[in-house]
């Protein structure tokens, strides 16, 4: 299924229609500031595995970020983040990064590893967003690529659901997308590793 929601005023019922499939432990695809991501919520074990079967791996081999709405929940999946990396995060989120952290003891209970670090998103799209801060649980994501070899992305959602739309439970249609990455962020050390260029230039 495929579903239009408008990417600046997101309508409620359409919000709803996501969550619910999210709750019975469906895979979707969703936009985000940058590239369509795979996405399903978190806890939801089954589904995990399919986003990460849907990369070509196994669930504990995965390289799967979280999704948050804001910073309040990193607590919960992260040992104690330094303070130059909260003020990096605070000045640069919502925005196209994925800032890699030390993961608590939670982490490896969803992936079922010895997984040490997490990756954290807050993407800048009120479509995401609303959805987490509904939900009020991360989701956990990954990229859609795309199989061609001169695209690396399909931006295009009505291309993305005939490639992918019986495989997973629902694609958002919120326009097109980027076909550009998130920068990948190292923090897990006591300086930052830019690990992919992304986007957007990070603000210091």
């Amino acid at each position: 299924m495929i579903l239009k929601i408008h990417p600046i005023n997101p309508e409620e019922r359409q919000l709803l229609k996501v969550i619910e499939v999210l709750e019975n432990g469906g895979v979707i695809i969703i936009p985000t500031d940058g590239v369509y991501a795979f996405a399903c919520l978190l806890h939801k074990t089954k589904a995990a595995e399919k986003v990460a079967q849907l990369k070509g791996k196994k669930l504990e081999k995965a390289d799967l970020s979280f999704i948050f709405d804001d910073l309040s929940h990193l607590a919960e999946y992260t040992r104690q983040v330094e303070t130059w990396v909260y003020k990096l995060m605070k000045r640069n989120l919502p925005g196209p990064f994925t800032f890699i952290l030390n993961a608590n003891t939670e982490v490896p209970k969803i992936f079922k590893n010895n997984k040490k670090t997490i990756g954290i998103r807050i993407p800048d799209n009120k479509i995401c967003n609303e959805i987490v801060r509904r939900l009020q649980l991360p989701l956990i994501t990954a990229s859609v690529h795309d199989n061609d070899e001169v695209v690396e992305y399909t931006t295009d959602p009505d291309l993305i659901h005939e490639r992918w739309g019986h495989i997973v439970e629902l694609v958002i249609d919120g326009g097109y997308g980027l076909n550009t990455p998130s920068a990948v962020l190292d923090c897990t050390g006591n300086e930052l590793v830019v690990l992919r260029e992304g986007l957007k230039e990070l603000e210091y």
